[in-house]
């Protein structure tokens, strides 16, 4: 399936200073890039770096003198997405994980999976497997956190977003993580390009490490589970902010974009499988 998307951020710059950006599109065994663009205007001096471990695609401008710019990116993204079934599949031992993986099970600064352990235990340690958990923490946050743009702030953590009981996607997805965590399942942050999300916006979920795969959750059910085009994972926002800025520079603007770049009749996958159905995407 191929998506067309677009970011264009405008800055001012105050200050000679550095703009590290993520708006790239991943490039992963199941997301190919197949031609992208990136300019800045006026033109500034850009290099591209890749997190080890991860992959993440940031680029790193620097901005010499003060003036208004503005940056733009474009891709054509392939990507693919299958149907597993893991209601009968046995948990990985944690002395078994890849140890790439082991760093997602601590906790982080925006998820405080050791603060959540009691309530992660008493509303979900019972459940067979830790998909059906993954699965039971994503309907619980649907049910039980409002959607509320304005509701939090970049110091928002999991533990707030449970006390406050609203929050927007970067809350639930960091909510997600923390209680994941707390019942030792791997748990990232994803950050990404979704289609039919209204407004078009950049867009946080998480991954849970399930039966040696990374599979995708999104409590907020604003968007297709079928339908994103990552940009970045980490432990949480922290690693995988979507700008961070160095010097006197703030962000003016912002418009972002996310539609096919095929006529294809697409079926929306808003699909979230009861606990035992054993369903997911990967």
């Amino acid at each position: 399936m191929k998506f067309k998307v677009s970011a264009r951020l405008g800055y001012q710059a105050k200050s000679a200073g550095t703009i590290i950006l993520n708006i790239h599109a991943l490039k992963t065994e199941k997301q190919t890039v197949l031609e992208e663009t990136f300019t800045i205007s006026p033109q500034a001096d850009a290099e591209e770096l890749i997190t080890p471990g991860t992959d993440n695609r940031f680029m790193r401008v620097d901005i010499k003198e003060p003036g208004d710019y503005t940056v733009t990116y474009e891709a054509i993204v392939d990507n693919h997405f299958e149907l597993g079934k893991y209601n009968k599949y046995k948990d990985i031992s944690i002395s078994q994980l890849d140890p790439a993986v082991l760093t997602y099970l601590s906790p982080s600064r925006y998820c405080q999976s050791d603060r959540l352990y009691r309530l992660a235990e008493n509303e979900f340690g019972t459940l067979a497997n830790n998909y059906n958990k993954a699965v039971a923490i994503t309907k619980w946050i649907h049910n039980h956190v409002e959607y509320l743009s304005g509701s939090s702030t970049s110091e928002t953590s999991a533990y707030d977003t449970v006390a406050q009981q609203a929050g927007v996607c970067r809350d639930f997805a960091h909510l997600g993580i923390a209680l994941c965590r707390s019942l030792s399942i791997p748990a990232r942050y994803f950050t990404g390009y979704s289609y039919m999300l209204i407004p078009q916006d950049f867009h946080a979920c998480f991954e849970a490490y399930i039966a040696g795969e990374w599979l995708l959750f999104d409590a907020t059910r604003l968007s297709p589970l079928n339908g994103f085009v990552k940009i970045a994972t980490g432990r949480d926002a922290a690693d995988a902010s979507i700008a961070s800025m160095f010097g006197d520079i703030n962000n003016t603007d912002i418009e972002i974009s996310c539609q096919l770049a095929e006529d294809i009749d697409f079926e929306p996958r808003y699909h979230y499988p009861s606990v035992y159905d054993g369903v997911a995407y990967r």
